[in-house]
C-alpha cells in the first residue's frame, strides 16, 4: 500500500470517527466512564483534568502502558501524534526527541535540546542516559508545542514529563519478570512500607538484559544489545497536616556495547562490503562503552491555607559517558570517534500557587547550575591525522515566571503565562591536529605536540528571552472545550564544540538563541463513551541553529549557524471511542506540513552566506503519522483478559536538512499485540507482548560521510526487529 493510500486511510478513518460520533453523542449511553475526562495531567503545573487544559496534551496512564507493553519512552512516537522520540544515533540510551518537526538531533555537550525532559518536575538537561525505561511508572505526558512561559529554556517544540509512582498508605511489594527474543531477560523488584502514620519510604530495581540483534563481524561481538540497570529509592513525610516531604534518589547504570551502525554502500576498503543483516557490522574501532546517571530530588509542599501553596523542588543530577562510534564501520580507522562526555547540574524552583473561585494560577522563580565537558577524536585513517577536541561549557540559568486562569465567566475563561529566562554561558573549545592515525593525547593517545592548532579560545556569553502565552477557552457544554492560544518558546545560544576556527573563523562567536511563535486552535470533548481532543496550528520558526558538518580540506568543516526560518502548520486528533462494554480504541492522527523560508549557508569557497532554502527541508518531520489500537477486555478463567492489536504509521522523512535517497527513511508500519491477563485477586498477572510483528526494517538515525577520504561511509541505524516477550507479575 502506498503513502498516499495510507494517509489517506488514516485521515478518513480518524475524520469520519469524528464526525459520526459527535452527531451520535446525544444517543450514547451515559454511564460509560470518558478515559479523557478521568486523566488528570500537570502540564500547568497543578492537577487539572485533561480535558480542561487549552495545550495539546498526550498523557498515557499506567494501565495503557502496562496494555501495550511500553518498554522504554522511546514507544511514545508511536502513539502519539506528530512525535519523534528515538534512540540516537551511535548510542543505546543517548535520546532525541522532536514534536511538530522541532528538536535537536546532535547531543554533543554544549548543544542544547529542543523538546525539555523532565522527571517528576525535574528539568534533565543533557540527553545522554535519557533513554528511559519504564517502570515504577505512574503517567507520562506530551506536552506538544512551546512551553516558554512554564518550562522556559528549551522547550521550543514540547516538553516530555515522566511522572513516577508515589508511595502507597499500606505495605506493597510487586516482583516482575520477562524472558523474550534474543534471550532477552528483564528483572524488576519494587514496594513501599509505611513505617508510621505519616512516613513511608520505597524504591525499585530493574534489571535489562539482551544479546544482540545483530553481531560485529569483525570482533564478534553482540550489537545492538542491552546490559542496563537502573534503581530508584525515596521517601515520603507528612511531619503535619498541610505538609508534604519527598526524597527521592535514582542512578541507571548502561554497559551495553556501543553501536555502530549498518554500511549502506560499499567502499573500497577491507571489510567495506555491506553486511547481510541490518544489525550487523565491521567496525574494528571496539566494544566499550559506559554510561551512568543519577540524581537527587527534594520537593516540600506547604499548603500556606485553602487558597495558598508553596513548593520548593530541589535537584542534583550527574551523568558519565565513555564511548566509541566507528562512523566508517570497517575494521581500520577511516573515521573512528572515541568519545568521553560528563556533566552535572543543580536546580532550584519555587513555586506559588493559589486557587480561588474565578482565578487560579502559580508564579515562581527557578535556577539552574550546569556544567557539562567532553573529548572526542576524529580519527581520519586516509589522512594519515587525528583531530583532537575538548572544550567544556558552564550554564548559569535565571528565571521568572507565572501562569494564571481567569474564569471570565461560568464558561469563558482567559489564559496569561510569561516567563523572563537570563542564561549566562562560558564555553571553552579546542580543537588540534596531532599526527597518526590513533587516539590523541586528549583520550589517551600517545603524548604528542599537534602539528596544528585550529581551534583555542574561551568566551563568554549571556542570552535573554521574554515568552509570553495567552489563551483563550470557552466551554461549549459541560462535555465540549474550545480554545485559542499564542505561545512563544526559545532554545538557548551556545558554542559550537565542533566548530572549526580555521575554517569558520565566526565559530569563536558562538550563536544566538532560536526561537518558535505558535497559534493553536483545539476542541476537546468528554462524552459518555467518547474523548477525543483535536488541534489545528501554525508555528513560525526564526533563528533557527542547524548544525552542518562536510569535509574540507585538512579535516571537517562543522558549523552550526541560525540559519535562517521556517514555517509549519498541521492537525492533530486523538482520542479514545468505547465502542461496547468490552471493546475500546484508542487513536492518534497527526499531519504535518513544513517549509524553510531562509537557510543559509557559509561557502568555504566564497567565504560568505548563500540561501539554499530551496535544497533543503525540516528532518523528522513526516507528513502523517498515526495510531489505532484496540483493546478487548472480558472475564476469562476467572480473571480479566486484555488483549490489545495496535498498528502505527509513520509517513516518509528525512535523516538530515540535505535529503539523501540511501540514508531517508520511506513510510512504514508497525503492528504491535499486547495480551495482558490478570488474577481475580490483581495479585497475578501474565502478559505476552509482541512489537513489529511483521518484522519491518526502519532507519531511526544515520550518519552521512561520503567521499574517498572517508571511504563513502554513509551509515545507517535502525529500530528493533519482531520481538515476543512473556511476563509474569506478582504483587504482595
Amino acid at each position: 500500500m502506498n503513502r498516499l493510500v495510507k494517509s489517506a486511510l488514516l485521515a478518513g478513518a480518524a475524520w469520519s470517527a469524528l464526525s459520526t460520533m459527535a452527531m451520535a453523542q446525544d444517543a450514547a449511553p451515559q454511564d460509560g466512564a470518558s478515559d479523557l475526562g478521568e486523566v488528570v495531567v500537570t502540564a500547568r503545573r497543578r492537577d487539572e483534568a485533561l480535558k480542561d487544559v487549552p495545550i495539546s496534551v498526550s498523557a498515557l496512564t499506567e494501565e495503557r502502558l502496562e496494555q501495550t507493553g511500553v518498554a522504554d519512552i522511546t514507544a511514545l512516537q508511536q502513539q502519539t501524534p506528530n512525535a519523534t522520540v528515538q534512540v540516537a544515533r551511535g548510542s543505546n540510551s543517548t535520546l532525541i526527541s522532536f514534536i511538530r518537526g522541532i528538536g535537536q538531533q546532535d547531543p554533543l555537550w554544549g548543544f542544547e535540546p529542543g523538546v525539555g525532559l523532565y522527571v517528576d518536575d525535574v528539568y534533565i538537561a543533557r540527553p545522554q542516559g535519557s533513554v528511559l525505561d519504564v517502570y515504577d511508572v505512574s503517567r507520562i505526558e506530551v506536552l506538544r508545542g512551546p512551553q516558554g512561559s512554564l518550562y522556559g529554556r528549551n522547550t521550543v517544540g514540547g516538553a516530555v514529563k515522566y511522572v513516577t509512582s508515589r508511595l502507597s498508605q499500606d505495605p506493597e511489594f510487586t516482583l516482575r519478570g520477562s524472558y523474550g527474543s534474543y534471550n532477552q531477560i528483564d528483572l524488576l523488584a519494587s514496594g513501599s512500607v509505611p513505617l508510621a502514620d505519616n512516613f513511608r519510604i520505597g524504591g525499585a530495581i530493574a534489571s535489562y538484559q539482551r544479546d544482540g540483534y545483530g553481531t560485529n563481524l569483525n570482533t564478534g561481538a553482540e550489537h545492538y544489545n542491552k546490559d542496563v540497570l537502573a534503581g530508584r529509592v525515596s521517601a515520603e513525610w507528612e511531619p503535619q497536616e498541610g505538609v508534604q516531604i519527598r526524597l527521592a534518589y535514582d542512578r541507571t547504570e548502561d554497559d551495553s556495547n556501543p553501536r555502530h551502525g549498518h554500511r549502506e554502500v560499499a567502499g573500497v576498503g577491507a571489510g567495506s562490503g555491506i553486511p547481510g543483516s541490518v544489525y550487523d557490522t565491521n567496525a574494528g574501532l571496539g566494544d566499550a562503552n559506559s554510561v551512568m546517571n543519577q540524581g537527587l530530588s527534594a520537593t516540600v509542599q506547604v499548603d500556606l491555607n485553602d487558597n495558598w501553596t508553596f513548593k520548593s523542588i530541589t535537584a542534583w543530577r550527574e551523568g558519565d559517558t565513555d564511548t566509541v562510534i566507528d562512523f566508517d564501520n570497517t575494521p581500520a580507522p577511516t573515521l573512528d570517534v572515541p568519545a568521553y562526555y560528563s556533566d552535572d547540574q543543580v536546580t532550584q524552583e519555587f513555586q506559588l500557587l493559589f486557587d480561588y473561585d474565578r482565578i487560579q494560577g502559580v508564579a515562581g522563580v527557578f535556577y539552574l547550575d550546569g556544567h557539562a565537558e567532553g573529548a572526542f577524536d576524529t580519527i581520519a585513517g586516509n589522512l594519515g591525522l587525528v583531530i583532537g577536541t575538548a572544550g567544556y561549557v558552564n550554564t548559569t540559568s535565571y528565571a521568572l515566571f507565572a501562569d494564571v486562569n481567569l474564569d471570565l465567566t461560568d464558561r469563558l475563561h482567559l489564559g496569561l503565562g510569561m516567563r523572563y529566562t537570563l542564561d549566562e554561558k562560558t564555553g571553552s573549545v579546542f580543537r588540534a591536529n596531532y599526527a597518526g592515525a590513533t587516539r590523541s593525547p586528549l583520550l589517551g593517545g600517545t603524548a604528542r605536540a599537534p602539528t596544528l592548532v585550529r581551534t583555542n579560545y574561551i568566551r563568554t556569553k549571556d542570552f535573554d528571552q521574554f515568552t509570553p502565552k495567552v489563551s483563550l477557552s470557552f466551554d461549549l457544554t459541560d462535555d465540549l472545550t474550545t480554545y485559542a492560544s499564542y505561545s512563544r518558546g526559545f532554545k538557548s545560544g551556545g558554542f559550537d564544540m565542533r566548530g572549526d576556527a580555521i575554517l569558520t573563523p565566526n565559530t569563536v562567536n558562538g550563536y544566538n538563541p532560536e526561537t518558535v511563535d505558535s497559534y493553536e486552535f483545539g476542541l476537546k470533548g468528554a462524552l459518555s463513551r467518547f474523548s477525543f481532543a483535536s488541534s489545528i496550528f501554525y508555528n513560525e520558526y526564526s533563528d533557527q541553529q542547524v548544525t552542518t558538518q562536510v569535509p574540507a580540506v585538512g579535516g571537517i568543516a562543522s558549523f552550526v549557524d541560525n540559519v535562517g526560518s521556517s514555517t509549519f502548520y498541521g492537525a492533530e486528533f486523538e482520542g479514545r471511542l468505547q465502542i461496547l462494554d468490552s471493546l475500546s480504541a484508542n487513536f492518534a492522527v497527526g499531519y504535518l506540513h513544513s517549509d524553510f523560508e531562509e537557510f543559509l549557508r557559509y561557502n568555504l569557497t566564497t567565504m560568505s552566506y548563500e540561501d539554499i532554502s530551496d535544497q533543503v527541508v525540516l528532518q523528522n518531520a513526516p507528513e502523517w503519522t498515526g495510531y489505532l489500537g484496540l483493546t478487548w477486555i472480558g472475564n476469562v478463567a476467572g480473571g480479566e483478559l486484555a488483549v490489545t492489536p495496535s498498528v502505527s504509521y509513520r509517513g516518509d522523512y528525512s535523516q538530515f536538512e540535505f535529503p539523501n535517497p540511501i540514508l531517508d527513511q520511506q513510510a512504514y508500519t508497525l503492528v504491535d499485540l499486547s495480551i495482558v491477563w490478570t488474577d481475580p485477586s490483581d495479585r497475578w498477572t501474565f502478559a505476552l507482548h509482541g512489537k513489529n510483528l511483521t518484522d519491518e526494517e526502519y532507519k531511526v538515525g544515520a550518519y552521512n560521510f561520503a567521499g574517498a577520504a572517508f571511504d563513502n561511509s554513509l551509515i545507517a541505524y535502525y529500530g528493533p526487529p519482531q520481538t515476543v516477550t512473556a511476563t509474569v507479575q506478582f504483587k504482595f
